[in-house]
């Protein structure tokens, strides 16, 4: 199924564009179909036969490497300039590359979409997609569960007063701490990632005959015929330049940076920018680019008395959620407890590393400010401008929120069992404690989540900014979908990549529901 570009078919039933979380998902179902033939365009390498890749606790590895496509951020002058936004280049992507935190969204995170005009993406309907994810979704097993975790869970629940919580996706929170779920297999620390749970069996198998898998194969221009999108003109790693048509659909999976581009490149997006940069503009659709969102986090540090414990699944075990406001529908506050220094920005400000320690990193679960995602060149070779504008609502919550954090995090550590580990607090500092210098602080060293969503959001036929419909096809083009992140109206107010998979899944259903003779692609 692994086919060289130049000896691949022209023509598929459906072409899907990213081999990463979402695509992996789609292509495995509709091939479900023995009649039915996919191409699964992706521009990195497998991972079949990657211990670097398939090894959870490697991840930090991959960040930075020749698996990253690595995306830098323009200044943010309210924010940390120096980010890099991570995004995978390989099979299955960010579920190949990150750390498989898995959680359900929340019901009052899919109840907003429909809010928003995403109609038929409810909790209602989105819910029992959970229940098809073929991942394999655990608790954090007991031998990675060390000792300082533990003693965090116990001091967070004892210190802000919260539930611990056994499995977050048992039923639905507001506020919590606990060792989180899991896509992994825990007996030998393998990810149960989007391509392992979705195509490597049929990949090892070969029982997939309607699936051409076509590697490190870059997708640059989709191709058209008046409004339809007809297909896609990729390049192969041998520079070889194809044009791969579509009988069916286009089903763009690229993720929140990519497909995006791939859309402006091709001529779809805000007529102006398009026209500024020489581009011929196909179809003006001024919400290509727009509503940039993330989850920001900054970090708070300690220097523990000793070596910590090696035993764990992925070094950031445990986690909390707080809801500081009552009237909140979800949790407005979240942690993850890094059992390791998480010192690279600090230290880009002077602050030490210590030889041991632990972090807190307050991230912000609905943020309220919105950037933007926009090309600076015609060239398909030069990367985007990614724009995210940290910290800019005009409430300023969202830096209220990490400062709220850091004196949460402060109680958490003030408390047994889990001070008895910790020496001194290397940053910010104890002796920082005023709200605003604690601010500009942690906003100079905040850092990404690595979950970029929006550029491409759903919404009603009446919302100019909406990029596709509720049933995912763009707005004024046919033959053509968008399945990923980038169609997320809102971030869910926790990690996203199970919300990934269940769009996939959804996706799935819609596409397979019109080619049986409903509505028209």
């Amino acid at each position: 199924m692994d086919t060289p570009l130049p000896e691949a078919p022209a023509e598929y039933d459906y072409l899907i564009v990213g081999g990463g979380t979402a695509g992996s998902v789609i292509a495995n179902r509709l091939t479900e179909d023995a009649d039915v033939t996919v191409a699964l365009i992706e521009g990195g390498p497998g991972d079949l036969d990657r211990p670097d890749v398939l090894t959870l606790r490697r991840w930090m590895g991959l960040l930075g490497g020749d698996l990253d496509y690595d995306y830098p951020t323009v200044p943010q002058p309210r924010g940390n300039s120096h980010i890099r936004h991570s995004r995978a280049r390989v099979l299955g992507g960010c579920s190949s590359h990150n750390t498989l935190i898995s959680f359900k969204p929340l019901p009052s995170d899919w109840d907003e979409w429909q809010e928003l005009g995403a109609d038929g993406w409810n909790a209602t309907v989105m819910d029992p997609y959970y229940d098809r994810l073929l991942n394999n979704i655990v608790p954090v097993a007991e031998k990675d569960r060390n000792a300082i975790a533990r003693d965090f869970v116990a001091a967070a629940r004892d210190a802000l007063d919260v539930p611990r919580i056994e499995g977050f996706n048992a039923a639905p929170f507001t506020e919590g701490v606990g060792f989180f779920d899991l896509a992994y297999h825990p007996e030998d620390n393998k990810r149960s990632s989007a391509s392992v749970a979705y195509l490597h069996p049929h990949l090892i198998a070969g029982d997939r005959p309607g699936l051409t898998l076509l590697l490190e194969t870059w997708a640059h221009r989709l191709e058209f015929a008046g409004d339809r999108v007809t297909g896609v003109r990729v390049r192969g790693a041998d520079g070889t330049d194809r044009l791969l048509t579509a009988r069916r659909e286009v089903v763009l999976c690229a993720g929140a940076v990519d497909t995006p581009r791939l859309l402006l490149l091709s001529g779809v997006g805000p007529a102006e920018d398009l026209t500024e940069l020489g581009i011929e503009v196909r179809h003006d659709l001024p919400g290509v680019g727009e509503n940039l969102i993330d989850h920001p986090e900054s970090v708070i540090v300690w220097e523990t008395d000793g070596p910590i414990p090696e035993n764990s699944a992925m070094d950031s075990d445990a986690g909390l959620f707080v809801r500081r406001n009552p009237e909140s529908p979800g949790p407005d506050l979240m942690f993850h407890f890094y059992q390791i220094p998480f010192t690279d920005h600090p230290e880009r400000l002077g602050w030490e590393r210590p030889a041991h320690g632990v972090s807190m990193t307050p991230n912000i679960p609905k943020p309220r400010s919105r950037g933007r995602l926009y090309l600076i060149s015609a060239d398909p070779k030069v990367k985007p401008a990614l724009d995210f504008r940290y910290f800019t609502d005009e409430d300023d919550e969202d830096a209220r929120t990490l400062v709220d954090g850091v004196r949460l995090a402060r109680r958490i550590a003030a408390s047994e069992p889990l001070a008895g580990w910790l020496t001194r607090e290397v940053f910010p500092g104890p002796e920082v404690t005023d709200d605003e210098e604690l601010s500009a602080l942690l906003r100079s060293v905040a850092h990404t989540v690595y979950h970029p969503a929006g550029t491409c959001r759903m919404g009603a036929a009446d919302d100019e900014m909406a990029v596709v419909d509720p049933r995912l096809r763009i707005r004024g083009l046919s033959g053509v979908r968008i399945a990923d992140a980038s169609v997320f109206p809102t971030l869910p107010a926790v990690n996203p990549m199970l919300g990934v998979l269940m769009t996939g899944e959804r996706a799935s259903d819609l596409i397979r529901e019109t080619h049986r003779g409903g509505d028209h692609a």
